[in-house]
């Protein structure tokens, strides 16, 4: 007969670029009797779970907010899915590896894309899209990501919203918030957010596996004017069909356990107050990020453009960055990240977020590297 050893992960502080360690009281949520998918009593969680999102998007009633039962790369690659017909022209702006796939989404579905880059730890300032925007009045979207975990870049998205209201610019804004959500001020209806995105694994404190969305009306409008086919799992019409319609329309079976953890997680940070969470996060990355560099090392982002909840540390010269990250993870049960992707400079990646953003979680990474790295 053959068998396998009975699971043991050990504990971990995780530390790096996600996922965070769940809120103990989210993984109370996955030990609840799980009701079926089309038990009538989870579609009344689904409504309150719905405005649950709204609020921690702040999106009014407009449009649609849910969340997908796959990761934050299924919402990437599905606001492209159900908006652009091959041809439509997007302003794809990048500067770190998640801006790079979302950029690699719009050419996969046929989009004409205007690229605009820059340097790792750096952005594509506000005023250089939308001189491009203008070059090309026809873009459908504008795609930019709002906490690059890749760098610890954070771009201006307010500002960059702002400009395009000023302009009275058609074009849809798309903006990949998968570290930012529930970590920093988003403003989906102020703002004028057309399809925003993120996870359930960062800020949020759940595990990973769902991908909360947002859609504006004129993003709903558009998506309707489409004229290819969607694919059936990400076609939000559909979606819509289970998630608002009642009765239902059968579309998939839900992930019933991790909806109740995404619940839970979305209900603590409410009842935290945003305002409140957002200050603790800052409050956590910028203590690590003075200490830290109190301590010589360098960061990656430019100090105007520095997430609070993501740190890339320059790994110094002569270090290997690997061995220290592997260090922490078995001598201090830590873990942090390294560098994306096959360009990314020699980094650690810092993560404060959802249950670690606290300056208890900052003292003991900064333990771990004191102890490795005595300087």
């Amino acid at each position: 007969m053959t068998t396998i050893p009975p699971l043991d992960p050990g504990e971990r502080l995780l530390c790096g670029p996600g996922p965070s360690n769940v809120h103990p009281t989210v993984l109370e949520a996955l030990r609840l009797p799980m009701n079926g998918h089309l038990d009538p009593d989870f579609w009344d969680i689904l409504i309150d779970l719905m405005t649950g999102l709204r609020a921690l998007w702040r999106r009014g009633d407009q449009g649609l907010t849910i969340a997908l039962s796959s990761s934050g790369t299924s919402a990437m690659e599905a606001g492209f899915m159900n908006l652009i017909d091959p041809g439509d022209t997007v302003i794809s702006c990048h500067w770190g590896f998640f801006g790079s796939r979302l950029n690699d989404f719009a050419h996969r579905v046929g989009a004409n894309v205007v690229e605009l880059t820059a340097d790792f730890g750096q952005i594509v300032p506000v005023d250089r899209i939308m001189e491009t925007l203008a070059a090309h009045p026809e873009a459908k979207v504008v795609s930019v990501v709002h906490a690059e975990t890749s760098t610890g870049a954070e771009f201006p998205l307010e500002e960059l919203a702002a400009a395009l209201r000023g302009a009275g610019s058609d074009a849809l804004l798309y903006a990949d918030c998968v570290t930012s959500l529930g970590g920093q001020q988003v403003e989906a209806d102020a703002w004028g957010l057309d399809y925003g995105y993120s996870c359930s694994q960062k800020a949020l404190g759940c595990p990973p596996g769902l991908a909360p969305v947002t859609i504006s009306d004129r993003a709903i409008a558009a998506m309707q004017r489409r004229q290819g086919p969607v694919p059936y799992y990400y076609d939000f019409e559909e979606l819509a069909k289970y998630w608002v319609d009642r009765p239902i329309t059968y579309h998939h079976t839900m992930p019933i356990l991790q909806f109740y953890a995404l619940y839970t997680g979305v209900r603590l940070a409410l009842e935290e107050g945003l305002a409140a969470r957002w200050a603790r996060n800052e409050d956590a990355g910028r203590y690590f990020q003075d200490e830290i560099r109190s301590r010589g090392y360098e960061l990656l982002a430019d100090p105007d453009q520095q997430l609070v909840e993501l740190t890339a540390v320059k790994v110094p010269e002569g270090v290997d960055g690997k061995e220290v990250q592997t260090r922490f993870l078995r001598e201090f049960n830590l873990e942090v990240g390294g560098g994306l992707g096959p360009k990314a400079p020699p980094i650690w990646r810092v993560g404060l977020m959802g249950v670690n953003a606290n300056r208890e979680a900052a003292d003991r990474v900064l333990a771990a590297f004191d102890a490795v790295l005595p300087r």
